[in-house]
């Protein structure tokens, strides 16, 4: 599918309280409701019905699913009882642990909850079967309608449920995420950070658990004193490994969250403990620390109170803090505020935003290793100017994400591998071209490339100007994107998309010269057995003069110019308005074709014929167009083959546009100043007609 780039200076950050309705009605969830109030009937969302398409894309249910309301599984439905909790999160039969781990996280913040599930909601009075969630998605709080009509098997839940019965806030939160992503089955597999940011608009990190810093312990306590939510998970070797469980009870390939972190005196010494909690709601740890383990009898009643120690089997653990270590290998933490979790003084991040596109054949360029390419992808500049409070260099969190992906799983798509690097800026305007990535390395970059939907990591780096490049690993892939820049003082970040501008010679006009030089000489005997004594050729005969004459030019190797090329051109040069090229307007024609012909053999590396699409810009730069992103974009789609190959035909056609748009551009300039003071997107558009 064509990705086109779009505006992409920097934006604010977003706020829940201007959530956007997304229901393709146009209405909210409140005017919905009333609606349906107002008729005496329940909500039916005609977005996502209740109907297989939104279980699943690329199977038939396993068993056959009745969809029902909870006053047809209960007598007595509630939407919260007893307040919501992690209990009441109980993974059903779908590979989405990884959210369940995030909605347990949830439940520890009771404001970040309300944000996510408006608590005004049950089934009461004024109960419509119409529920609402709000989710940020990409610099965007969304609020997403569904009915309460849920999937079940002989009267049961069949995914997510709570421990208690007629409790059902959770299954419609599941409910409300798969129809953001597009289905149930789109929920399988992922990281728990991913919806952890989607539910608080935060910042992730990843820490690799044998590597952590000696601080760890510290980290994680901070975080959970902030709210930051906190997932955990066990590696797996092999697929066969997935769900493996391994003699201490704990599951590999799993989602955990964190839920508690304490010190307790034990035997007159202190011990630090982590609570983590299985979403399954059961299969627990039974190493040291465990429910029923030895070590709690030295343990007060005060302090197990304290620690709210009980010994269910709820999916609940403590363990010894040094054993977390040696068990798990990945955490997971969304930073909420997001506050610096690397000093004691919490405060606010400066964040800013950018949107853009990787497209195959222009901006698709993939990473360093892929030189050729990797100067075409979007450049965006970071200016750090001031340094962090009583230190020498400027902190911030670099967080790429592509967009949609898990949405476009029923088409096909998967996870990109995706990452960034960081250069110094050279201290020059414009987008960076290829030789300055050959001689330059990069000052910074993403600790790895991965298939996960967000990559950040956190930089300290002196004062100065830099420019981050947004990649996946290989080129030609395409995908939206999202990138953010969370600084701990303001800092200033700019895409290096470059103007739209033209940078023509002064036209020529036919002028009759002192002696025809003998190119000249040969095509009037050419144009003279072709066109007859008017000295004019149609758009027919041109294509037969210069396919006759480009023959003869052994530097290029092309195919056969097409009629098109040729009518485009004498739109271009027939001045007199007879749809006919005289001689002295095809001789000026043919200064340009020559100049046209060498700009194009420069970018042919390969003498093959053809162009690489990723070279057009600068291509069309040598000849007086430079473009921004989104121009190319759109010249690369029309020009292209499935190859990302420009033959010199299309080459030919793309210039001669363009100085028709050119033209067009300058004459309503001339005539109307104000023109000349459009936004750059309504020019854009006034050049986009001509191409």
């Amino acid at each position: 599918m064509p990705y086109l780039y779009q505006d992409s200076k920097p934006r604010p950050a977003a706020h829940p309280g201007a959530a956007r309705g997304t229901h393709s009605s146009g209405k909210g969830y409140e005017q919905l409701k009333q609606e349906c109030l107002r008729r005496g009937v329940l909500f039916e969302d005609s977005d996502f019905p209740a109907c297989n398409s939104s279980l699943f894309f690329s199977e038939n249910p396993p068993i056959p699913f009745v969809w029902k309301r909870p006053g047809d599984i209960v007598k007595d439905p509630k939407f919260i009882l007893g307040g919501a909790t992690r209990t009441d999160i109980c993974q059903g039969d779908l590979g989405d642990c990884w959210l369940l781990a995030a909605i347990a996280s949830l439940t520890l913040n009771e404001k970040t909850l309300a944000r996510v599930v408006p608590l005004d909601q049950n089934f009461g009075p004024d109960y419509a079967g119409i529920f609402h969630f709000q989710f940020w998605q990409h610099n965007e709080w969304l609020d997403v309608v569904i009915d309460d009509r849920l999937p079940t098997f002989k009267g049961r839940l069949v995914f997510l449920h709570s421990a208690e019965l007629n409790e059902f806030w959770s299954a419609l939160l599941e409910k409300a995420y798969a129809k953001l992503n597009g289905s149930y089955e789109s929920l399988k597999g992922g990281s728990t950070i991913e919806a952890m940011e989607d539910f608080t608009g935060g910042i992730g990190e990843l820490y690799d658990v044998k590597a952590a810093p000696d601080n760890f312990y510290e980290i994680l306590e901070k975080a959970l004193e902030r709210c930051s939510m906190v997932g955990c998970s066990i590696d797996t070797s092999s697929a066969a490994e997935s769900e493996a469980r391994t003699p201490f009870g704990l599951v590999k390939g799993h989602a955990y969250s964190v839920t508690g972190i304490e010190e307790v005196s034990y035997r007159g010494r202190q011990v630090r403990l982590i609570r983590i909690r299985n979403p399954w709601g059961q299969v627990e740890w039974n190493g040291p620390w465990s429910d029923n383990s030895a070590e709690w009898r030295s343990v007060s009643p005060a302090e197990q109170r304290r620690l709210s120690q009980a010994a269910r089997d709820d999916g609940e653990f403590w363990m010894k803090f040094e054993d977390f270590k040696v068990h798990f290998d990945k955490v997971e933490i969304c930073n909420l505020t997001p506050d610096a979790l690397g000093d004691s003084t919490a405060h606010k991040w400066e964040v800013t935003i950018h949107q853009g596109s990787w497209v195959r054949g222009a901006t698709a360029g993939g990473c360093r290793n892929y030189l050729e390419t990797f100067w075409t992808n979007p450049q965006i500049k970071l200016h750090l100017t001031e340094k962090d409070d009583g230190q020498d260099e400027c902190t911030f969190i670099a967080a790429l994400m592509q967009k949609d992906r898990r949405k476009l799983k029923k088409l096909g798509a998967e996870m990109l591998t995706i990452g960034y690097s960081i250069y110094e800026s050279p201290g020059r305007d414009g987008h960076l071209g290829k030789d300055f990535f050959r001689y330059h390395p990069s000052k910074a970059r993403s600790k790895t490339y991965i298939n996960l939907r967000e990559v950040s990591h956190r930089f300290k780096l002196p004062p100065g100007d830099y420019i981050l490049i947004p990649t996946t690993f290989e080129p030609h892939q395409e995908a939206d994107f999202c990138l953010r820049i969370f600084s701990e003082k303001k800092a200033i970040t700019e895409d290096l998309d470059e103007n739209v501008a033209i940078d023509l010679p002064e036209p020529l006009h036919p002028t009759p010269g002192p002696q025809e030089t003998e190119e000249e000489k040969q095509f009037r005997a050419l144009f003279e057995q072709i066109s007859g004594k008017d000295m004019e050729i149609s758009a027919e005969e041109l294509e037969y003069v210069l396919n006759a004459v480009l023959k003869k030019t052994k530097s290029i190797k092309f195919k056969n110019l097409s009629l098109i090329s040729c009518r485009n051109i004498i739109s271009l040069m027939d001045t007199g308005g007879n749809g006919k090229l005289e001689f002295s307007e095809f001789k000026v024609f043919w200064e340009k074709m020559k100049k046209w012909i060498s700009i194009f053999l420069q970018f042919d590396f390969d003498k093959s014929g053809s162009m690489s699409s990723y070279e057009l810009r600068g291509a069309l730069k040598a000849a007086g167009y430079q473009l921004n992103n989104y121009l190319l974009q759109l010249v690369v789609l029309r020009y292209s083959d499935e190859q990302f190959q420009i033959e010199f035909d299309d080459f030919l056609n793309c210039l001669i546009r363009l100085e028709n748009a050119s033209r067009v551009f300058q004459a309503l300039s001339a005539k109307n100043k104000e023109f000349i003071n459009l936004n750059i997107g309504e020019v854009w558009a006034q050049i986009h007609k001509h191409l």
